[in-house]
């Protein structure tokens, strides 16, 4: 069989899935530790419940995400997650789920791999959302999550200090509310209110227009240029204000293709 023929005949196989994400359709990729649990909890050496070198790696591989090829708007990172929203008009592989799903896997995994000093993977998933509302609504669910996982975190080690078996913390805190949880940490003298807002909320990275000074070439003096710089967010907004936040950010990409 020639090879033009035998070519042909296998990738018409190896292409089967290659499904493509519609044109006009927003798409987000979430980004998850693989086996983080074993990870974070035995065969690293971490603070508990937030450490800062496993938080400052997972910052280094979203900040690498969005330089690595894709057209990314909007990044955010909690926990052991990774949310990443592409430009509306991004064309890169031509929008095939499989490329984009295996390029961010095999990035993400081998950042924080450098960056944490030690061998981890991520698997993804693609959100792909007809509208920007619901683009909203999905960043406004995941920080809604990393403030629940948090609370929770929090109360759970405190009761591993205390004693608790893991699996009796696990009980203890099984059906509490927000409230009760609350109310535990302040036995302890934790006010959760007054926790750094990124172990509450996540990180957000987007870009903004910042003004540097440059050479100027026809004068050889100085000018004042505006550049797009990548920003990483501590301190991101709650509720409605977090909603307009996002908002405000996919209309500003937008009018940037």
């Amino acid at each position: 069989m020639q090879f033009t023929s035998l070519d042909a005949k296998m990738r018409a196989y190896e292409t089967a899935f290659d499904q493509k994400v519609l044109p006009e359709v927003y798409i987000i990729a979430r980004l998850d530790g693989r086996g983080f649990t074993r990870l974070t909890k035995e065969l690293l050496d971490l603070e508990k419940p937030f450490d800062v070198r496993f938080r400052d790696a997972m910052v280094d591989t979203v900040r690498h995400l969005m330089n690595c090829g894709f057209k990314v708007v909007y990044g955010f990172t909690q926990s052991d997650e990774i949310s990443l929203l592409f430009h509306l008009e991004e064309r890169l592989f031509e929008r095939k789920v499989p490329k984009i799903l295996s390029v961010l896997a095999g990035e993400a995994s081998a950042r924080f791999s450098l960056s944490m000093g030690h061998v981890a993977a991520f698997d993804c998933r693609l959100s792909t959302l007809p509208n920007a509302n619901l683009v909203v609504d999905y960043f406004r669910w995941r920080s809604e999550d990393a403030h629940r996982n948090s609370l929770s975190a929090y109360c759970y080690w405190k009761l591993r200090e205390q004693g608790e078996t893991a699996s009796a913390a696990t009980q203890r805190l099984s059906g509490a509310s927000v409230a009760g949880k609350n109310e535990m940490l302040f036995q302890w003298g934790i006010n959760y209110n007054d926790l750094p807002k990124w172990q509450k909320r996540g990180i957000g990275f987007y870009y903004e227009i910042v003004e540097k000074q440059a050479a100027n070439p026809l004068t050889n003096g100085e000018m004042i240029v505006n550049r797009r710089t990548l920003k990483t967010d501590w301190d991101l907004p709650i509720d409605e204000e977090y909603s307009n936040f996002v908002a405000q950010i996919i209309n500003s990409e937008h009018r940037h293709p």
